[in-house]
């Protein structure tokens, strides 16, 4: 029992000094507290521009027909997709033949604060898109979005249907009127005006607040336990230590997406019924066609579930399934249950859904000039 209550201090003693320099640090810059750890999977950066870098990770083997391009959430940093070579959704992926692209965002910073949804959706996901089209030759691409990367990656698709072949949204808040989750009925009370007048993008030290708030005995207690019940588990204390450092990657939201979330998303629920306007237009998900996959985790304490099956209702799709996967929000990622049963199955979707895609009769632009005019416009 004492060893246990040394092993609780001594964690928690180190995760609260993580917290409170995230916090000083937070303050003071946009970006996380620690460096990405080295990557599992070799990538090549063949894109960048506004608030995005965008990786290439080849395939292993003969590749599929078309690319697949995963739209990380803007909350935290995306190593949680290649964290370990028995736990990385990027390796699964590329061994099952799959040329695979991921967005990795940028944090804003103070110049960023005007960056909303019609930034985000019809700047950063569009020329990303454009760029696996110039990349790959194709004019289609598979897309698959994560949490708020699947929330955009949502919008992105019925506003720009003819680019996406498949659509497969993972953990994506769609119909809030759903959502029965605490912190998200507290958003909906949330002035997000005074966020962000204050400090002109919602800090990652908010955001890590209201994640912890979610699950507080897990973050103060269950996790600390599991550590002392595996400590003689081989690996297990790295792969905790590197699960902290995910979770302490917190980056901040851009003011007026934030103000745009909370508002027009978790209060007025405009996207679920037909009346978000993104730039000029209207964000119709009866737009959306192509085949979709939507899964989502059965356990998930973010995003309730029914919040997230409610898209396929709202959609036009003939093909269309959904995936109930017994697992978090988080495990459906990064679980050894999910690398073992979940990715496969979606790696087996999009296979089936692989016919030979249209390639583009003109490259419009080269990957290097996307490049050169966006650093231009900065």
């Amino acid at each position: 029992m004492s060893q246990l209550l040394q092993t609780f201090s001594t964690s928690w003693l180190e995760s609260s000094a993580r917290i409170l320099d995230g916090l000083r640090r937070g303050a003071m810059e946009p970006y996380p507290v620690q460096e990405d750890p080295p990557p599992v999977t070799p990538y090549q950066v063949i894109y960048e521009g506004g608030k995005t870098s965008l990786r290439y990770y080849r395939a292993v083997g003969k590749a599929q027909a078309t690319p697949l391009l995963i739209v990380y959430a803007l909350i935290k940093r995306p190593f949680v997709l290649d964290l370990q070579p028995e736990l990385s959704v990027v390796k699964n992926l590329t061994q099952q033949g799959f040329e695979l692209y991921v967005l990795d965002w940028i944090p804003p910073t103070q110049a960023d604060t005007w960056r909303g949804f019609d930034a985000y959706v019809n700047g950063d996901v569009a020329n990303a898109v454009r760029a696996v089209q110039a990349h790959s030759g194709v004019s289609q691409v598979s897309l698959l979005g994560y949490c708020f990367g699947g929330l955009l990656s949502t919008m992105y698709t019925a506003l720009h249907p003819e680019t996406v072949k498949n659509f497969i949204p993972l953990s994506v808040p769609v119909d809030m009127s759903k959502q029965d989750i605490a912190i998200f009925n507290l958003m909906k009370t949330l002035d997000p005006n005074l966020v962000a007048g204050v400090f002109g993008n919602c800090p990652a030290w908010i955001m890590k607040m209201g994640f912890s708030a979610m699950s507080p005995v897990h973050h103060v207690l269950n996790k600390h336990v599991g550590l002392y019940r595996n400590r003689e588990r081989a690996g297990f204390a790295d792969t905790f230590a590197l699960f902290e450092r995910w979770m302490n990657s917190d980056v901040p939201l851009a003011g007026q997406i934030f103000r745009e979330v909370t508002t027009d998303i978790f209060r007025d629920n405009l996207l679920a019924q037909g009346k978000l306007t993104v730039g000029e237009q209207r964000v119709d998900l009866k737009n959306i066609r192509c085949p979709v996959l939507n899964v989502v985790g059965e356990h998930d304490d973010v995003v309730h579930p029914q919040t997230s099956l409610a898209l396929s209702e709202l959609i036009s799709s003939r093909d269309k399934e959904n995936l109930v996967f017994p697992a978090g929000h988080i495990g459906v990622v990064v679980s050894s249950s999910a690398q073992k049963h979940l990715w496969p199955q979606i790696g087996s979707w999009l296979k089936k859904h692989d016919r030979k895609p249209r390639t583009m009769r003109k490259v419009p632009v080269t990957v290097r000039e996307m490049t050169r005019e966006a650093t231009t416009l900065q």
